[in-house]
């Protein structure tokens, strides 16, 4: 059961955290969304759950030493309870089982928690002040560490009835690909991943993405290998979905404009134009700190 918390002053200031694999996120923002400081450190390896809850806990010391923040929203890979209390599972950050984040945390910080998909929380910072605004039908991807996802249906994120549905990354895509994580093989992340993608390149995808946009035609193939492959993927969710907008997201967005090119192929190809009415498909506008912000909204949203 959530802490009883006094309720914060009209003008409170809200902490927002994108917990990743690699690194965690935190920025701290006024009730209309700006960033008043901003932070990352690395994320402890391993990154078994009570690690990262101390170091999130110092994060948000350090970033919030006066304690203007009142509440505090951060966004996980993986699903959680529909309270926002229970990080459900993350197959990418090991012992994350049913973790109560939320209850650990708040004694340790004296503010009220709340806990989102990272991948929702990055949809709901690109609805509130990114690329998605205004936009009621969206599919996000992020394409990181895993491959996340999150679903807008008639201006409202769509989590399904215990609240881990959208996970895009986890649909089959090769009965006979490699296993992944979830139990599933041939799942669209073990394409899109920065694992996926070191299957095609021993390269850092930051040094992949610097080769093509210097010419290399070797990188830029590698990208197209990887685009196709997001396409044949997309191409499913949007028979279901039909959205007006995808929006890409996560790490390796930077390269968008190296196989972009190569998903809209694969989608004309494989969508029939009814279907792909009117899409549109870009990269996040927020870029990395379209999580952070998101999470802040979660706060706002869901501790009043």
């Amino acid at each position: 059961m959530a802490s009883s918390f006094p309720p914060p002053p009209s003008g409170a200031q809200l902490i927002g955290i994108d917990l990743g694999g690699t690194a965690i996120k935190l920025a701290r923002c006024d009730r209309r969304g700006t960033p008043l400081a901003e932070a990352e450190r690395p994320t402890p390896q391993p990154a078994v759950p009570g690690a990262v809850c101390l170091a999130i806990a110092e994060a948000i010391g350090a970033i919030d030493p006066d304690r203007c923040a009142d509440r505090v929203g951060i966004g996980l890979p993986g699903p959680c309870d529909a309270a926002g209390r229970v990080a459900r599972i993350s197959i990418n950050l090991p012992g994350w089982h049913d973790v109560p984040l939320a209850d650990w945390l708040e004694p340790q910080i004296g503010r009220p928690v709340v806990l989102g998909n990272d991948a929702n929380c990055a949809l709901l910072g690109e609805a509130w002040q990114g690329a998605a605004r205004g936009v009621n039908d969206v599919l996000l991807l992020t394409l990181g560490t895993g491959v996340g996802g999150a679903v807008l249906l008639g201006g409202r994120l769509f989590t399904g009835h215990g609240g881990a549905a959208a996970e895009p990354g986890l649909i089959g895509v090769d009965p006979d690909g490699p296993p992944c994580r979830s139990g599933n093989r041939g799942s669209l992340e073990q394409f899109c991943s920065i694992e996926g993608l070191a299957r095609l390149s021993p390269l850092d995808p930051k040094e992949l993405c610097r080769r093509a946009d210097a010419g290399d035609a070797e990188a830029r193939a590698v990208w197209a290998a990887y685009g196709r492959s997001l396409g044949v993927g997309l191409s499913s969710l949007l028979y279901v979905l039909t959205p007006e907008l995808v929006l890409i997201g996560g790490g390796l967005s930077g390269a968008s404009h190296h196989f972009l090119p190569a998903v809209w192929q694969e989608v004309e190809r494989r969508v029939l134009a009814v279907s792909r009415e009117g899409l549109a498909i870009r990269r996040c506008a927020l870029g990395n700190g379209a999580g952070r912000l998101g999470a802040v909204r979660l706060a706002l949203d869901r501790l009043g």
